[in-house]
């Protein structure tokens, strides 16, 4: 039967709106290929006959938690139903084996506790609410069962969540895989420990949520015949470099840089770092701070790997605000001021090279030929353009590091 036989006078539909998606309503008359629909919100719409959609009636108002139950599985279907559930602060919903998660954007600590683990350990999925644990679960009881190696694959759009969907599911699979207490320092505790400081150096705040990762993560859990974590692997991939050197206003750049202008005052010394208003790679963006997140107590959860970093993170900071100014009577250029020396001065002291080389491979190019090799003078803006080029390089390679 098609949609257009099977709309009458009486009939329940979604129709499309501009302002609102879809709106919802009976069908009072029908004219060939057009019809004429009273909205539950009072509207009335008149739609072409294939721009509807039937809505059944008689489903829950508050929605189903599988939508392999819906009697219409089409886009208004769908998000109503997401709609309903969420209202209800049911934030996850399944179709099949699949789950859905809608970005609550709040932190909902009661719903990820270890009592919420033992409460999905070893339950088949679909007997209990929607959950990431559900899922975990049920990929570890298939891996120990048929000793077949399992995927979990987490897709969405920017801001959906999937930073925290991630974190839930290795945080299962470490609460199933995991070592008895008292037998030392494990894997799983290595891989959950390295979230903080990928989050620290990969994720900064997007126009869709505060902790968006700005990166690719594959991560591999291994385990042996007994179920238990035995080793592990994380591959990252597609890092976004251009944030280092440009931020859009009100986004953020790296957690990293802000932590480290946060840091305790000797460390501020040591760095030659402090309000973030005064760096070229921050000042670009009003956003220095974030709603709930202490920039001073993050530094200090990340601080194992700011001792060894930190020093190439603030480098790169006082890279940012070297400036550069036109030599007189010539296509060379030198930094603009004193000021602009005094962070050439510190990025070369904490990258342990020498100033001078420093300053040179910002401000020429040297090209190697088959028979000699010739050093080209940059002017100020090529100069900057290779100047963040550098600062990127820096933070990529940085970053590898980070993850290996």
């Amino acid at each position: 039967m098609t949609v257009s036989a099977s709309i009458a006078v009486g009939s329940h539909v979604w129709v499309e709106d501009s302002e609102e998606a879809w709106l919802d309503g009976e069908v009072v008359e029908v004219n060939g290929e057009e019809i004429k629909v009273v909205c539950t919100s009072g509207k009335t719409v008149v739609a072409s006959v294939s721009n509807a959609y039937p809505k059944d009636p008689e489903a829950p108002p508050d929605g189903v938690d599988d939508m392999t139950k819906l009697a219409y599985l089409h886009e208004p279907g769908v998000l109503q139903n997401l709609r309903s559930r969420y209202d209800k602060n049911e934030i996850y919903t399944y179709t099949g084996n699949i789950l859905i998660a809608v970005n609550p954007f709040q932190r909902l600590p009661h719903l990820y506790n270890n009592n919420m683990m033992e409460h999905y350990k070893g339950i088949a999925l679909g007997e209990l609410s929607p959950h990431p644990f559900a899922i975990a679960d049920a990929a570890y009881r298939q891996m120990i069962n048929e000793g077949i190696s399992q995927s979990i694959l987490v897709s969405g759009e920017s801001g959906a969540g999937k930073t925290e969907s991630t974190k839930m599911l290795m945080h299962y699979l470490a609460f199933m895989g995991g070592r008895a207490a008292g037998e030392g320092r494990s894997v799983e505790q290595q891989v959950l420990e390295s979230t903080p400081v990928l989050e620290a150096f990969g994720n900064a705040k997007t126009l869709r949520n505060n902790n968006s990762s700005r990166f690719g993560k594959f991560v591999e859990l291994q385990f042996n015949d007994r179920g238990k974590i035995s080793g592990a692997a994380i591959r990252t991939y597609l890092l976004e470099r251009s944030r280092v050197c440009q931020v859009s206003d009100p986004e953020r750049n790296y957690h990293c840089f802000y932590m480290l202008c946060a840091a305790p005052a000797e460390d501020i010394e040591k760095y030659k770092v402090g309000n973030p208003r005064m760096f070229h790679y921050l000042n670009q963006s009003n956003c220095y701070e974030l709603d709930g997140v202490d920039d001073s107590k993050e530094y200090l959860s990340t601080r194992r790997a700011m001792d060894v970093v930190g020093i190439i993170v603030a480098a790169i900071l006082h890279l940012g605000n070297i400036e550069f100014a036109k030599v007189s009577d010539s296509d060379a250029s030198q930094p603009k001021d004193d000021q602009s020396q005094f962070h050439l001065k510190t990025a070369a002291e904490l990258l342990m090279c020498n100033e001078r080389s420093l300053e040179d491979s910002l401000c020429k190019r040297v090209i190697v030929t088959r028979d000699e090799t010739i050093t080209k003078s940059l002017d100020p803006d090529a100069a900057a353009v290779s100047r963040d080029a550098f600062a990127k390089i820096v933070y990529s390679r940085l970053f590898d590091w980070l993850v290996c």
